[in-house]
């Protein structure tokens, strides 16, 4: 516990922390690559370059010391982090390195304010948030571990199929190497993997959504190639069938925990759809009662995954219930077959269809799309505790 004094002083220092904004996280992580390059193997360098890790980071370190006399209320976040954490194999040795780079950054970039005084009292401060997350994650690690053909650390994956499904998304499909069972995982969980390669620069690890249900034998990702993406463009040329993949256990705080008499609406805009699917196939599995919408948007057919899965479950399952926008149909698309409207997804047109006050909402895809689909469920008043997001890579609000 800190003291009042300590607290005190950690928040004199938000003014400060809010004049340098990223410049602080920017160099903080410049610092901490050159000191410790083996770091390099660690983190995302293109959340770096894109400036998205420094930008989160920023926000973490603000709002900790913004709400330093009651951190319970970061307390969502620090499970997200948490879990994010696990899923890089984050060690306690390595919190240190941190706080060490965290601190000289202060004493860098603010030599008059940085007293010993202040730099006591932000030791301290991050001190008792790294106990938090070491502590948390201990707690993850050994849940991974305990359960049902689960595992801690890395464990070999063979890649029993690599099958692509739309011009950017490719699904791979993962059993153990040992032939053992694997532990299950809540609908809308990644699975982590760990890719070494003479071809990778680093070592990257890599969070990719699970898309389709717990079966206890294997798992199925969904990649999306990116333009600049160092994983994924090595995940969709140089992985094959056959290829063993280091996987750590799934994590993830997104998921989907409902009763089946629930009803459920599931949203989507591009690769956001891959943990929806897992989703739609685990209520699907469990024979669910309550309808079930499953609403996506995407560029065109060409690059709509999934679609003839999707569409084999509508035509089996009267419960569900599907709307597919095309922003710019191409010239084979079919309306009504794989898609219902052209232009950005307009939930306006299905309100009286969805807005359920007893319903769940769940949606995954770019920024500007979540927060569209936030801003219009509050306009129809559907509570906040209804609705559930995801952002890929370093966490955003919306």
């Amino acid at each position: 516990m800190l003291d009042s004094r300590t607290r005190e002083i950690v928040k004199s220092t938000v003014p400060l922390l809010e004049s340098a904004n990223t410049a602080l996280t920017e160099h903080f992580y410049k610092r901490m690559f050159r000191d410790n390059p083996e770091l390099k193997d660690v983190f995302n360098l293109s959340h770096q370059a894109s400036g998205r890790q420094p930008a989160a980071l920023f926000s973490a370190v603000l709002a900790y010391a913004k709400n330093i006399d009651n951190p319970a209320v970061l307390s969502s976040a620090v499970e997200r982090i948490a879990q994010k954490h696990t899923g890089f194999s984050i060690q306690p040795e390595q919190y240190d390195i941190v706080g060490h780079h965290l601190l000289e950054t202060i004493k860098e970039l603010a030599p008059d304010a940085a007293t010993p005084e202040v730099i006591d009292a932000w030791a301290q401060a991050y001190g008792a948030l790294a106990g938090l997350f070491i502590g948390r994650e201990e707690q993850l690690y050994q849940q991974s571990e305990q359960k049902d053909g689960g595992w801690r650390g890395y464990r070999n994956f063979v890649v029993k199929e690599k099958q692509v499904e739309s011009e950017l998304i490719t699904s791979f499909l993962l059993a153990p190497e040992d032939g053992n069972t694997v532990a299950n995982f809540l609908p809308g969980q990644y699975l982590n993997l760990h890719l070494v390669s003479p071809k990778l620069a680093h070592k990257e690890t890599r969070q990719y959504s699970l898309c389709q249900a717990a079966n206890g034998k294997d798992y199925r990702i969904a990649v999306k190639r990116e333009p600049n993406g160092v994983a994924s463009n090595f995940m969709h040329d140089e992985v094959h069938i056959g290829d063993t993949l280091q996987v750590l256990p799934p994590s993830g705080d997104f998921f989907m925990e409902v009763s089946a008499d629930t009803p459920v609406v599931l949203i989507s805009g591009g690769v956001g759809q891959t943990p929806m699917r897992a989703m739609l196939d685990q209520l699907i599995k469990h024979e669910h009662r309550a309808n079930i919408h499953w609403l996506h948007a995407c560029e065109n057919g060409a690059q709509h995954a999934f679609k003839e899965h999707i569409q084999g479950l509508r035509q089996a399952n009267a419960n569900l219930t599907t709307h597919v926008w095309y922003r710019e149909p191409g010239a084979s698309d079919q309306p009504a077959e794989h898609y219902h409207a052209k232009g950005i997804m307009d939930l306006s047109q299905l309100k009286d269809s969805i807005a359920n006050a007893d319903a769940h909402y769940y949606f995954c895809g770019p920024l500007p799309f979540m927060a569209m689909v936030k801003e219009t469920l509050f306009g129809w008043g559907i509570s906040d505790d209804r609705l559930h997001y995801e952002v890929f890579g370093p966490h955003q609000s919306l």
